[in-house]
């Protein structure tokens, strides 16, 4: 750790003190067995089996396991600057051993690699000269000196700010600062669950990872009956738990009328509003959208996810904000008026801030986080199993990408998007471009090491609002986690996007 903690600082000194274009640039091997290269090859300047790197001074390489034996998949130069301290390539393995990655940096070191079936338990060693170490430690000195008074002096500055801050709220609140983590912050629902016993359950509509979707009947209404089988009764709390949030009622989000139990078979159901035409996916597949009926749907998902991932006070209450955690086509339904709400909230995280920076309440379903969702819209750390589990925000910011992916799919289906030809059949994202069988190796590979994203059309640059809709996309699957929009960004930009358009 200490290691680790002394290259960050070198790195950072070094880029203080010697401009990125004044550093030699680095040397890589470079050979790409896919087809699609591109994204490699705009990493820096190729001649032959060396290629000279642009943005960074990493080295990668990538090898498939075929039959125990890795295989060359990629070598090159990294595409955005990362960490790289090691000199040599060592073992990282991937998709349950179906990859090996490593990431180094110096020239060339991404040509040399030896593989053993133990290398994950016995890495190799680092080989840093003592040399090297007195040449980094007198480098960062000063610049760590100075580092260390400054972040000393804010921290005490934030102590003591919080200090007042603490002081204001003790008439208000009394908070042990033991138990801040765990703070109920009048998130638990202020009168008791609707309890429903007389349903009459009818034809099945939707079959989902853990429960199966009933059209039903209840005080004479059609209603829609998720029921979660006895084994998944983890499954149905949470999503229960979601739906019972106080202020949790908003038109962006499919509205909650009760659960229960069946004695007979000791399954556990929810009872929402019927959506007619079902989910957002089958509708996409049936039907293709004017303008305004894509708009309509943008605008009502994105005003619905932005409630969802919102923090909200009124009379006494608090609504903390919650990740979906799922967010896909087939977890969003279409009412009779066209608008979107949102739905399936199994996989929910309630994050609690009480005034306070979020912080998230660890669960198993939040550890387990890369295992959940549909893989087609896993973000790139969520594929790299890169989150960070301690920073509440990575949710939300994973809920964006995928927002961004269901955004294009109703693009797609616009006909007047597509003036003077015919309207693409619906497809999943990626599937245009990685066809039907999309797996979780090839959206690695496309998404994350190439950084690729769905195809947008050439001819949306034609039209008055293609470059608008082109920078929200973009923006929203950004590979920066931090460089996302918020929800209630895209919200804003939909409703500008709109307003132009009308002018």
């Amino acid at each position: 750790m200490e290691k680790t903690l002394l290259w960050i600082l070198a790195l950072y000194c070094l880029k203080c003190v010697f401009p990125q274009s004044s550093l030699p640039k680095r040397q890589c091997v470079f050979q790409v067995s896919h087809k699609n290269s591109g994204g490699y090859l705009s990493a820096g300047n190729v001649s032959g089996s060396l290629q000279l790197c642009e943005n960074t001074r990493c080295c990668i390489a990538i090898y498939r396991m075929i039959n125990d034996q890795p295989q060359v998949d990629t070598l090159a130069c990294g595409k955005v600057e990362t960490f790289c301290p090691d000199a040599t390539c060592k073992v990282q393995l991937r998709l349950k051993n179906r990859f090996i990655r490593c990431v180094c940096g110096t020239d060339l070191c991404n040509g040399n690699f030896t593989w053993t079936p133990d290398s994950e338990q016995h890495p190799l060693t680092d080989s840093i000269s003592a040399a090297d170490i007195l040449k980094i430690v007198v480098l960062v000195m000063f610049p760590i000196l100075v580092f260390a008074l400054a972040a000393k002096w804010i921290y005490f500055y934030k102590k003591k700010a919080k200090a007042i801050s603490q002081d204001r709220e003790k008439n208000l609140q009394s908070v042990d600062p033991d138990d801040n983590i765990l703070q109920p912050c009048s998130c638990q629902p202020k009168t008791p669950a609707s309890y429903i016993t007389n349903i009459e359950l009818q034809q099945v509509v939707g079959q989902g990872h853990f429960a199966t979707v009933f059209k039903g009947n209840y005080k004479d209404a059609a209603v829609a009956v998720k029921v979660y089988p006895a084994g998944w009764k983890d499954k149905f709390t949470t999503e229960k738990d979601i739906y019972e949030l106080p202020l949790m009622r908003h038109a962006g989000i499919v509205h909650f009328l009760g659960a229960g139990r069946n004695p007979s078979d000791r399954s556990w159901f929810v009872v929402l509003e019927f959506a007619e035409h079902g989910s957002l996916h089958s509708f996409l597949c049936e039907n293709p959208l004017s303008w305004m009926q894509a708009q309509d749907m943008c605008l009502s998902l994105s005003q619905g996810l932005s409630y969802l991932h919102s923090d909200l006070h009124s009379s006494g209450v608090h609504k903390p904000a919650v990740a979906h955690r799922d967010l896909s086509s087939f977890n969003v339904l279409v009412r009779t008026d066209g608008t979107c709400a949102l739905c399936d909230f199994g996989c929910s995280t309630v994050l609690r801030s009480c005034s306070r920076p979020w912080v998230m309440k660890q669960t198993k379903n939040t550890m387990g986080y890369a295992q959940l969702g549909t893989h087609y819209y896993m973000s790139p750390e969520i594929l790299e199993g890169s989150v960070n589990l301690n920073n509440s925000s990575f949710l939300l910011q994973a809920d964006i990408y995928a927002l961004s992916l269901i955004l294009w799919e109703i693009w797609m289906r616009c006909s007047d998007l597509f003036q003077g030809g015919a309207v693409p059949q619906h497809l999943l994202p990626y599937e245009l471009e990685l066809e039907a069988n999309v797996t979780l190796e090839r959206l690695f590979l496309y998404v994350c090491e190439m950084d690729r994203r769905p195809s947008i059309p050439e001819s949306w640059e034609l039209l008055p609002q293609g470059s608008a809709m082109k920078q929200l996309l973009t923006e929203c699957w950004d590979r920066d986690t931090d460089a996302r929009l918020t929800a209630h960004c895209v919200v804003d930009r939909l409703v500008s996007l709109q307003a132009d358009l009308s002018l």
